[in-house]
């Protein structure tokens, strides 16, 4: 179907401009349940890459934007109602933010493991990078951040470097945790500073894997 067309053929306004979107992979596992509206469907038809729209941070996002776990679409069906899709996808990496190949990893009823799961879609990094730009943007009073940003480049540098330093000279595993964490927020505080964002410093990582 014709892209236009299939942008046509959603039935938005009956779906309040949302509609849900089943992802599978070739094999025709499911990996996740997502949202689009009008312009993440365009997207991802101009792409070839999925895109969605989140709900809880109201905006459209590429799948795998910060952490380079992309899903490549092959296919794009709609329902009898028009009003959900199916897409076939080619996934670079797992589709759940937990580290599982699939978000539906669980059954009901069964005993979860007590193992600490891990966040491999970097969420809380991309969440911090949006706190520091809302701080560089609106500069709250009483704000560490907006201190950094009325102190300029000169501040900046100075912090990350000496963070960066803390990091080398750390002995136990505890305290060198506790100072990469240090870092990688100066080190964002850093590239807003250059209106650099992560979606471009994954861009030049992923260009370098190929």
């Amino acid at each position: 179907m014709h892209a236009e067309s299939l942008l046509n053929t959603v039935e938005w306004e009956k779906s309040r401009g949302l509609v849900p979107v089943i992802v599978q992979d070739m094999k025709g596992e499911v990996l996740t349940l997502a949202y689009m509206n009008r312009e993440a469907l365009k997207l991802t038809l101009e792409t070839g890459y999925a895109h969605y729209y989140s709900r809880s941070k109201g905006r459209i996002r590429m799948k795998g934007e910060v952490s380079g776990n992309v899903q490549r679409v092959k296919e794009i069906r709609i329902d009898c109602d028009s009003d959900a899709l199916l897409l076939r996808v080619i996934p670079r990496g797992p589709a759940c933010h937990t580290g599982n190949y699939s978000c539906f990893y669980r059954k009901l009823g069964e005993v979860e493991s007590e193992g600490e799961g891990i966040d491999y879609s970097l969420a809380v990094f991309r969440e911090l990078e949006e706190l520091v730009k809302s701080r560089k943007r609106e500069l709250p009073e009483g704000s560490y951040t907006t201190q950094l940003f009325l102190e300029g480049k000169e501040k900046i540098y100075k912090k990350f470097g000496e963070e960066a330093v803390e990091v080398l000279v750390a002995e136990k595993r505890e305290r060198i945790i506790s100072e990469v964490a240090d870092m990688l927020y100066h080190l964002l505080v850093l590239l807003s500073y250059h209106d650099i964002s992560l979606g471009e410093i994954m861009a030049e990582l992923r260009r370098r894997r190929k």
